[in-house]
């Protein structure tokens, strides 16, 4: 089985936001305003223009409610990408990731449909998604899993990590994986010790893609391309798998 089948394996199957967890989308900033591509995904709009399109249950609180000094996200503009893999090796050579073939921190998943006769293909980058009530870090018993209290970003500390593989099976994303030269659990920490650490803006990822699939960046800063694009006017903004309750901080639209 290759990367894209073990990834594809748990980010399939989404299904519609309860409304309990509709509530704490809300308090991010982002009011849901229905579902998308058949109800597979779940939409979102900012709560600024969101008034009378939500139901009487839904208050509208103030918006930017995020409890980092930073508040790291990305955005996927899906239909950007090509499957050019260029985010892959960036994200191989700048964070060592092995090359056995279950080793990744970012992968692509395609998709193939059949619309009048023609087949069309979909492409869908996938990695970490950061959440904000990640399951990986209440499941992990020595606590090398946890939210880094500057960024929100999820990380490892590889020295207490014992490899119960825990973490592996309560993440929704698929998105660890043993890492047998650092005999530790691995993921994408968004390039928090290599790029970030050197003062860069973006993750290695968003940096290689020709396309500017990737939007990487604070999502409290008001003045960032991410946070502009998550509450432009009737954005159509969708996550993967919101059915956990994880409230993941990758979100995914068209160009």
């Amino acid at each position: 089985m290759n990367i894209k089948d073990l990834v594809k394996e748990k980010n399939e199957g989404i299904e519609i936001l309860p409304l309990q967890e509709r509530r704490k989308f809300l308090k991010m900033g982002l009011a849901v305003t229905g579902v998308f591509l058949g109800g597979s995904v779940l939409s979102l709009t900012s709560v600024s223009h969101a008034g009378s399109q939500n139901s009487p249950d839904m208050e509208i609180p103030e918006e930017g409610q995020y409890p980092y000094p930073k508040h790291y996200g990305m955005v996927m503009r899906q239909n950007r990408c090509v499957d050019c893999e260029e985010c892959v090796a960036a994200c191989k050579q700048t964070n060592h990731v092995p090359d056995a073939h279950d080793a990744y921190r970012t992968a692509i998943q395609e998709r193939r449909t059949t619309e009048n006769g023609s087949e069309k293909r979909e492409f869908r980058p996938v990695l970490c998604n950061h959440c904000n009530r990640p399951p990986c870090v209440r499941v992990c018993p020595t606590k090398a899993t946890y939210k880094d209290p500057e960024t929100g970003i999820v990380v490892m500390d590889y020295p207490k990590c014992i490899g119960c593989k825990t973490c592996m099976a309560a993440c929704p994303y698929n998105a660890r994986y043993f890492n047998g030269e650092k005999h530790a659990v691995d993921k994408c920490n968004f390039c928090i010790d290599t790029r970030l650490a050197e003062g860069k803006t973006d993750t290695a990822c968003a940096a290689a893609c020709p396309a500017k699939v990737r939007i990487f960046g604070d999502l409290k800063d008001k003045s960032s391309e991410i946070y502009l694009l998550l509450h432009t006017p009737d954005t159509k903004i969708w996550v993967l798998r919101p059915d956990t309750g994880a409230l993941p901080n990758v979100f995914y639209m068209n160009a």
